[in-house]
Formats: C-alpha cells, structure tokens, sequence
C-alpha cells in the first residue's frame, strides 16, 4: 500500500469537511427570521445542518487518528488484536483503526 497516496486521500478529505463545517457555521450564524411559522421551519433545518456538522466532526476526528498513526508507524495495524488491516479495507476506509473482524465485534 502506498502510504504517502492514503495520507493524501486523508488530507484531501480533511480538508473538505473542514470547508463543509465552515458553510454550515455560516448557515447557523444567520439571523432567525421574524416570522412565526419561517422561524420552526429555519430551527428544524438548523437541526439537520448540527447533525450533519456533528457526523463531519466524528469523520474528522478519525480522520485526525489516522493521519497520527501514519506518522508513528501504526496505520494498517489493529491496535485491538495486532492484525495488519488489509489494503482493501484501508482503501475503501482510510481512516479505519480496526480490522474487518475486530470492527464487527463492537
């Protein structure tokens, strides 16, 4: 597995959801609408877009894990059982800390 391509594919997406959460403090930052019935309609969307910013914090997080076991020379190793992380897996999720086993066990 080329390491150096993973850690690119990381920090791109990093860097993506750092740009999502931005637009989305953005929206929660506008002012509240004056009108009643536009104001439930504005807290409902407000809803969604923390949720959405919540799941992109937990993404980034991992992300953030991934990118420090590249630098210490723990990427691709399941801190659980010790197991190599296959390649497969690493390539479909980039920030995975586990092996395919050890994550369906939790």
């Amino acid at each position: 597995m080329d390491l150096n391509a993973q850690k690119d594919r990381l920090l791109e997406r990093r860097a993506e959801i750092t740009g999502d959460l931005a637009d989305i403090e953005d929206k929660l930052d506008d002012p509240m609408p004056k009108d009643w019935e536009d104001r439930a309609s504005e807290r409902q969307g407000d809803e969604v877009l923390e949720a959405l910013g919540n799941s992109e914090l937990d993404e980034l997080r991992r992300i953030d894990s991934a990118l420090a076991r590249l630098e210490d020379g723990s990427y691709g190793i399941c801190p659980k059982c010790g197991d190599t992380i296959s390649d497969a897996r690493l390539e479909a999720v980039p920030a995975a800390a586990l092996c395919r086993n050890c994550a369906d066990t939790v």
